[in-house]
């Protein structure tokens, strides 16, 4: 045994000897490892934490973007509704003036409403006084472009100095019927928009800036003091004609390696539970604070959508009714548990557009939507309501179309308007026919003469043939007393056919669309047409083809344009030699429709009046209303035609006026 110990254990040693260096290298390299790994997390850890600090300040950046410009958005509706009442029905002074301090009273941000004409002159205003040099330079560069292309704009910021911040003016123009009637001005304090729209815990932990296009700074708010420049960001407000950058420094400066490396290993071995709960809870309180903020934002935009007078409903894309606002429950007299979930056919259509909610739900189904129409709802008290309807496709976050949402405006008011509008034309019309018949009756008189002249001596005549002949005591001479008894009768129903024009030209009559042709039309007023130029010493000349196809329309309303158009075309040429004054009525079809043309030789129109012939009370004349060119285009667009004008190549002017022919009418 003790010879065998011995010889083991010397080879026992020379083999640990040899595998020593190798046996202790990996435990070696695996402290290495470990502590290669714990220098590296510190460090991972740092830029980690770096890196979502900018992320978190990019993301609530982006927040506070969308905040401003959804407080700007709420201002430029409520702008654009006063804007929209001013053109069309101004309201009361005290009346506006609370509609202002109401603005007020919701935008604290806004320093100065003014409300200017056409030229530049303040209608009415509220907030600070406006300067006595008027708006600023950027303002009326931003006036100046949104008048141009008919769309609101913001004017870049200006006023802001070391001691004052920026402001900000919007400005929207105000338009009817294509004609600028003025703007909308409102001036914006950027500080204050800072100060009500970003939250306090926001404020305290980043610095905010508003830069201009120069980057210069024109508001800033810093509740948590400077920021360190270590987290920062810019992105630029969506504001049409204004560049305004919004900039946020975070108060956080970067985080630091742990000056000992060991104990921070130990640390951070020791409290890697607490500090992954804490992690957990900030996150958690994050979202908290998220969810609360949505939750806030919901019931904004839900009380938002509760007041509003439009309706809203959306529909998927199989058509079932997926969401009503109030404003639609009440326009249709349903609530909202009834038609949400509900497929076509809907219990608010009316049983007279039947076919047409029919069809329009076919095309919604294939994926086709008709962008804008007017129909009809039905109330469950049976009260027709016309509605304007815009629809445009519903959209997921992911870009998928996801249904169809609707906008619905009750214009039964605006119905209503169209009609009074529509009774007073009528009547304007029929003034207008009145005066047309009082400037022809001298002319008229002296044609009546005529004719009443003629019969009195065509019954001088057969009463002297019957006294020769008791005179004489001969029969009669029938023949001689038929002939000017003939002719006296002509001439009596030539005199009531003039006094029958004149009495169908101008008594009073509902408007009433039927089939007509052109030549009874023109036939209908020949003779008032060819006593205006008699009395002229003006050639007439008719071309009206008989096989014209009929046009549905109201046959006074055409005559008057006729006998306008040929009144004018008389007067112009009443300055030329009598051997060149030919007045010309021509008629033709083509393509669907009937085109009515009065040519004249007269002087023609000069460009500058062409612009505005056709404007309500423009006269060339010195006796002239004004009224008659305007008349005829509206009695010829009643009837769903056009009438233009355009020079006569061989001198003169050619009035044409265009008419859907019946077949057109019928198939429309």
């Amino acid at each position: 045994m003790k010879n065998i110990f011995p010889l083991w254990q010397p080879a026992g040693n020379a083999d640990s000897g040899r595998a020593g260096p190798w046996r202790w290298l990996v435990p070696v390299l695996l402290v290495l490892l470990f502590l290669a790994v714990l220098i590296w997390l510190p460090w991972q850890a740092r830029e980690m934490e770096s890196n979502e600090r900018q992320e978190q300040l990019i993301a609530d950046t982006l927040w506070v973007e969308q905040t401003l410009r959804f407080e700007l958005a709420r201002n430029e509706e409520a702008l654009a509704s006063l804007g929209a009442d001013l053109v069309t029905k101004p309201p009361a002074p005290e009346a506006l003036r609370a509609r202002l301090a109401q603005m007020f009273k919701n935008g604290h941000e806004l320093q100065r409403l003014v409300w200017l004409d056409a030229n530049g002159r303040v209608l009415a205003a509220r907030g600070a006084e406006l300067p006595a040099s008027g708006l600023s330079e950027a303002s009326r560069s931003a006036a100046l472009l949104a008048r141009e292309t008919h769309t609101s704009r913001y004017s870049e910021p200006y006023g802001a100095t070391a001691l004052t911040h920026g402001l900000l003016d919007y400005t929207l123009p105000l338009f009817r019927d294509g004609e600028y009637q003025g703007s909308l001005v409102a001036t914006y304090s950027l500080k204050v928009l800072l100060d009500e729209t970003v939250p306090w815990w926001f404020a305290q932990e980043n610095a905010l800036s508003l830069l201009d296009r120069d980057d210069r700074v024109v508001a800033q708010r810093s509740a948590g003091g400077p920021g360190r420049g270590v987290y920062t960001h810019k992105h630029a407000l969506d504001l049409p004609g204004a560049a305004i950058t919004l900039a946020t420094d975070s108060v956080k400066g970067a985080p630091k390696l742990l000056p000992n490396l060991l104990v921070g290993s130990v640390i951070v071995l020791a409290l890697g539970l607490l500090l992954s709960l804490a992690a957990l809870w900030r996150h958690i309180a994050r979202t908290l604070a998220a969810e609360g903020a949505l939750r806030q934002q919901m019931a904004f935009r839900t009380a938002m959508e509760n007041s509003l007078v439009t309706g809203l409903r959306a529909r998927d894309l199989e058509g079932r009714v997926t969401y009503v606002n109030p404003a639609f429950c009440q326009m249709v007299g349903l609530p909202a548990e009834e038609l949400v979930g509900k497929k076509p056919p809907m219990p608010y259509w009316a049983p007279e557009a039947m076919a047409d909610y029919e069809q329009r739900f076919e095309k919604v189904l294939a994926g086709n939507i008709t962008p804008q129409f007017e129909t009809v709802f039905q109330r469950t008290d049976g009260v027709r309501v016309p509605v304007l309807v815009f629809e445009a496709p519903l959209v997921d976050s992911r870009g998928r179309q996801t249904g169809w949402m609707s906008s619905i405006l009750d214009i039964t008011d605006r119905k209503r308007v169209e009609e009074l509008i529509r009774k007073q034309e009528e009547k304007l019309q029929e003034s207008a026919r009145l005066a047309t018949m009082g400037e022809m009756s001298s002319m008229l008189a002296h044609e009546l003469n005529q004719p009443l002249a003629a019969i009195s001596s065509y019954t001088a005549g057969a009463l002297n043939v019957l006294a020769r002949a008791e005179e004489l005591n001969e029969p009669v001479n029938a023949r001689l007393l038929r002939r000017a008894l003939e002719q006296a009768r002509q001439q009596a129903q030539r005199a009531g056919q003039i006094i029958k024009s004149v009495h169908e030209f101008v008594k009073k009559r509902e408007p009433e669309r039927r089939p007509v042709a052109i030549g009874s039309v023109v036939d209908g007023v020949r003779a008032l047409i060819e006593l205006q130029a008699r009395q002229a010493y003006v050639a007439l000349r008719m071309q009206i083809p008989r096989e014209l196809p009929p046009v549905l329309a109201d046959r006074v309303m055409l005559e008057q344009v006729l006998l306008n158009l040929t009144r004018n075309g008389i007067e112009a040429m009443q300055d030329l030699a009598p051997e060149r004054r030919v007045l010309r009525v021509e008629a033709e079809a083509l393509d669907g429709q009937v085109s009515v043309s009065v040519i004249d030789s007269g002087h023609g129109i000069a460009p500058e009046v062409a612009e505005r012939l056709f404007s309500p009370f423009f006269s060339t004349k010195a006796e002239g209303m004004g009224m008659g060119l305007s008349i005829c285009r509206t009695a010829i667009e009643f009837h769903g035609g056009t009438l233009t004008h355009a020079a006569n190549p061989g001198g003169g002017t050619i009035f044409t006026f265009t008419l859907p022919a019946q077949a057109q009418v019928q198939a429309a």
